[in-house]
């Protein structure tokens, strides 16, 4: 590809996985700020290793919308790009990402925003087991996932940075969360759980307290985005909903490794 071009269109038809994110690589070198990506089911890797033809600040620019299925860690390690998938989307979604955003009008597998440390994943159902498992912030970068509905066992397992809010739209009053062992062994972040989640599902050593006026601040926030982005109604869904997850120590496991 030698013309410079602002939006591709790629068919991933036939195609390996190594082969499409060399296609994706050739348009972004290009110039493109916009790839469409149809017929996606399994490819792995899509939107990593991507460097923008102006520097990392000009893959800001970019978005990548995906039709299909895209398969495990994809947007891993990214940086700076929107990747938006029109359905759902495998295991490791956002894998040690640092900018950007992905947002999937679907569902996301297992260990979705694994060791994150910044940039924002919005799903807009629900997630798979050990989502945010050992998310982190780094320098002025901090994570942010937002949930739709409900999060399968795990949730925020050994979270040491960042946020993570599930809205629970799927949830109807009174009912309880069932996903367990909600923010084992975490010692950094902040959890955000509309609806009742029991002290028993929580993690040792994670306190359950009301939302700040910061706090509801932030959810507010997000919980606009996440309205606008997947053209849903959330104006039933206040902060005063939610109960705010905390560690009550930033070394969970001090006894088993030191005296």
């Amino acid at each position: 590809m030698s013309t410079t071009v602002s939006q591709f269109e790629i068919d991933a038809t036939g195609t390996h996985y190594s082969e499409l994110n060399r296609r994706i690589r050739d348009a972004v070198e290009c110039g493109a700020t916009e790839i469409v990506l149809r017929n996606v089911f399994g490819r792995r890797y899509i939107g990593t290793n991507l460097h923008g033809t102006a520097g990392p600040d000009d893959l800001s620019r970019l978005k990548i919308h995906i039709y299909g299925t895209p398969g495990n860690d994809l947007g891993a390690f990214l940086d700076g790009p929107t990747i938006i998938v029109h359905g759902n989307a495998m295991d490791g979604t956002g894998n040690t990402m640092s900018k950007g955003r992905i947002v999937i009008h679907g569902r996301a597998g297992d260990i979705t925003g694994l060791s994150a440390r910044g940039g924002e994943i919005f799903v807009r159902d629900g997630v798979g087991y050990r989502t945010g498992v050992h998310m982190k912030e780094y320098s002025d970068l901090g994570p942010v996932i937002v949930v739709g509905t409900s999060s399968q066992d795990f949730l925020g397992e050994y979270m040491a940075g960042g946020v993570i809010i599930l809205l629970g739209l799927n949830t109807a009053p009174g009912k309880k969360h069932t996903c367990r062992h909600v923010c084992n062994g975490m010692h950094g972040g902040l959890v955000f759980v509309r609806g009742e989640l029991p002290e028993s599902q929580i993690g040792r050593g994670v306190g359950k307290v009301k939302p700040s006026d910061e706090d509801k601040s932030l959810l507010s926030n997000y919980i606009e985005q996440y309205g606008n982005l997947f053209d849903i109604d959330v104006s039933c869904v206040e902060p005063s909903q939610f109960i705010k997850l905390v560690p009550l120590t930033t070394r969970p496991y001090k006894q088993l490794y030191a005296y």
